[in-house]
This record gives structure tokens, C-alpha cells and sequence, in this order.
């Protein structure tokens, strides 16, 4: 089936249920209990694990099977977005016009910069590469404004022209984004007892890119190809001594991850139709690194878990202010209580960087590999004591 091992099909199908499930998956507490705030199954948010997801599995094929270490994938996904809001602004709202032009265009992107990049490697391709991103932050920021809008950003209008659409609707407002009729906004919620779970048409549209992104991305790694690019990451120099070019691979390689950037770009576009140049800055291109690296740089899930660990950071972890501290520590003495809040305070709300900070440092200290790697040797830790418990024979040895 898909062409896939037993193991990759069940890599797959773990993805797939994480992303299908996730309106439940992120819903684990009650509406209006006290851990309520710890919800992430809002379509928003939903939709950024995804997106960030599809970002960060691109930046893998380039980093993880070659190791070329890019700063300026930001430029990608901002071109991606750019694009796709002159579809909207131009043909019409359907976003399957608009994604298609995204990843061409931050693919012809993608091949210019590369070419020049990847002359050199090392940290001076990185250099580059961060060189080129900044330009192009730049350019849309103060140069290219007539294409760009500048600071204030690409928007959708009611002068817009719409070829194959119409400019306002009948109560005289902008049209929004749909798949062939489906408004991206659409969404159905569902009432469990205490539990409210939502189901976005914009979100589901996102996951199945996503598992579409995952499975091809799973192809790349087994695929003749991409033992190429493993082997231009273990050792380039003794492929080139053996005549072999290696820049077409490596080109090969920053397109279709420029490519996937660009998609991601485009289907942020799609669910809020707006691009601004503050997505190509280089922090956006450092985001990016970190979601691979903390997930696991190389295995085929590590940089989907790197990204849904980062966006639940950024949104949920974030707003824990000091009201909601003092409800948790509310049991205590009035001294102690203000005491931990001052103890805990400057590591959540605004302080959450300085936390996922320290979790960075730590993952990459103890667990090289990411967060794959943790869970790799958990499953070890737990078959190992099984296997202990049961003996050699397999059954459950008498207590001592």
C-alpha cells in the first residue's frame, strides 16, 4: 500500500490519526474547568500545527538529509503568501489556484537562490542564505511596495478586480477563501457533555496537505535520491573526489524544500488572506531550525512534533498570567502563595521564550536526537523492564 514499509505505513497512520483526531486530541478538559485553558483544539491554532508542520518537513529534506543549514526559509514562505493573495486579489477565491501559484513561484525563488548558495557550504551557505532572506524582507518591507503594501501588508479589497469571481459580495463585504464553495471559516462544532470540539473545513483542508506532504516527504527518504543527499551529508568531500556532482542533488533538494515552504506560505494565505513582510525575518527562518532540530533533524515525524511543541508553547503556555497562578497555588498561605507566583511568573505569560529555552537546551544535551529520540528511548526503557519482569521464558518471574 503507498508503495511504503510496514514501519513507514505505521509512521503514516500515526500522523494521520494526530491530525484527523486532533479535534479531540487537543481537547482534553472540560469546557469551563480550571485546566480549560490548556485546550488547543481551536481552528486557528489547529491550523497552525499543521501549516508550521508542512514548513518544517520541508526544512527537514534540506537539513536533515544533507545537512545544509538554512537561515532564510522565511523568504520562501513569505513569497508563498504573497502569491497567494494576488490569486485572491486577481482570479478568485478558490484556493487551489492560489496554493498551485505559491509553490511555483517560491519554487523558481527557491532555484535562483539556491544556485547562488550552494557554491559554497558550511557556514558560509548559511550566511548566504540568511543574506538573501533579509534582502527580501527588506524589499517587501520598503522597496517593493506596490506589490507588497509595504508595513502595512498584502490585503484583499473591494476594488479588487476577480476575474472569475466577484469583488464584494451582496451585502456589500469582501468574499472569503473556499474549496469550490466551502468557506475555509466553516466550521461545525459539536457538543459532548462538557466538552466542545470544533471541526474547521480550513483546518481538514491543511491535514490532508499535510498527510500528502508527509507521505511524499517519506518517498524522498527511501527513494535512490535521497540516499544520494545522506551521503552528501556524511561525506560530500569523498564524493567529489570520486568525480560525482553533487550540486544538482543538493539544488534538487533546497527547490523542493523552498517549494515546501512556499506551500505552507500559501495556505496561510488561504486561511487568513494576508501576507506581511514581518514572515520573511530571519526569527521566522530560526523558528523554523528550532521546530527540526527539537523534534528530531533527519527522522521522517520529528519536525511535525518540533512544530506542534513550539505553536502550543507560543499560544497556550503563553498566556498563563499571574491570575491564573494564583488559582493554582490558591490552596496555599497567602505568603507562600505570592511567593511561588513570583518563583513561576517570569517563566510563563511574556517569559515563555525564556522556558522554551531551557527545554531547547536540555533536549539538546540529553536527547541529541530530539524529541523522536526521547521517545525512542522511553519505548526501550518500557520493553526493557517488561522483558525483565517476564524472564527469559516470557513468563512474569516470582518476586524476590
Amino acid at each position: 500500500m503507498f508503495a511504503l514499509n510496514k514501519k513507514d505505513k505505521a509512521l503514516l497512520l500515526v500522523v494521520a490519526i494526530l491530525t484527523l483526531f486532533a479535534p479531540f486530541i487537543l481537547n482534553p478538559f472540560p469546557t469551563g474547568s480550571a485546566l480549560a485553558q490548556f485546550n488547543a483544539g481551536y481552528p486557528d491554532l489547529m491550523q497552525r500545527f499543521v501549516i508550521f508542520g508542512i514548513f518544517a518537513i520541508g526544512f527537514n529534506i534540506l537539513f536533515g538529509l544533507t545537512g545544509y543549514l538554512s537561515f532564510g526559509h522565511a523568504a520562501f514562505l513569505g513569497v508563498g503568501s504573497y502569491s497567494a493573495v494576488w490569486m485572491f486579489k486577481l482570479l478568485s477565491m478558490n484556493v487551489v489556484p492560489a496554493i498551485i501559484l505559491s509553490v511555483i513561484v517560491a519554487g523558481l525563488f527557491a532555484l535562483v537562490i539556491g544556485y547562488v548558495s550552494l557554491r559554497r557550504s558550511g557556514i558560509y551557505f548559511s550566511i548566504l542564505t540568511l543574506a538573501f532572506a533579509q534582502m527580501s524582507f527588506n524589499l517587501a518591507y520598503s522597496v517593493l511596495t506596490p506589490i507588497t503594501n509595504g508595513e502595512t501588508g498584502l490585503q484583499l479589497t473591494l476594488d479588487d478586480p476577480r476575474v472569475l469571481g466577484v469583488s464584494a459580495t451582496a451585502d456589500g463585504s469582501i468574499p472569503v477563501t473556499s474549496l469550490f464553495g466551502l468557506e475555509m471559516r466553516s466550521t461545525f462544532e459539536m457538543a459532548v457533555g462538557p466538552w466542545a470540539f470544533q471541526f474547521n473545513a480550513g483546518y481538514y483542508l491543511c491535514a490532508l496537505i499535510l498527510l500528502a506532504a508527509f507521505y511524499l516527504s517519506i518517498r524522498i527518504f527511501r527513494s535512490p535520491f535521497g540516499l544520494m543527499l545522506k551521503a552528501v551529508k556524511s561525506n560530500q568531500q569523498r564524493m567529489n573526489y570520486t568525480g560525482l556532482n553533487t550540486r544538482p542533488y543538493t539544488l534538487a533538494a533546497f527547490v523542493i524544500s523552498g517549494m515546501y515552504a512556499g506551500l505552507a506560505g500559501g495556505l496561510m494565505a488561504s486561511m487568513d488572506p494576508l501576507a506581511g513582510a514581518e514572515r520573511m525575518q530571519w526569527t521566522a527562518s530560526g523558528e523554523v531550525v528550532l521546530m527540526t532540530i527539537l523534534g528530531g533533524a533527519g527522522t521522517l515525524i520529528g519536525p511535525v512534533l518540533g512544530a506542534g511543541f513550539i505553536k502550543y508553547f507560543e499560544n497556550i503556555f503563553s498566556k498563563i498570567n499571574d491570575n491564573v497562578l494564583h488559582s493554582w497555588f490558591s490552596f496555599m498561605p497567602d505568603g507562600i502563595e505570592d511567593a511561588m507566583v513570583f518563583i513561576v511568573h517570569p517563566f510563563i505569560g511574556k517569559g515563555w521564550h525564556l522556558t522554551l529555552g531551557i527545554l531547547f537546551m536540555l533536549v539538546v544535551i540529553f536527547l541529541p536526537g530530539g524529541l523522536v529520540e526521547g521517545g525512542q528511548k522511553l519505548r526501550g526503557w518500557i520493553q526493557g523492564r517488561k522483558a525483565k519482569k517476564d524472564g527469559p521464558s516470557g513468563k512474569t518471574e516470582p518476586a524476590e
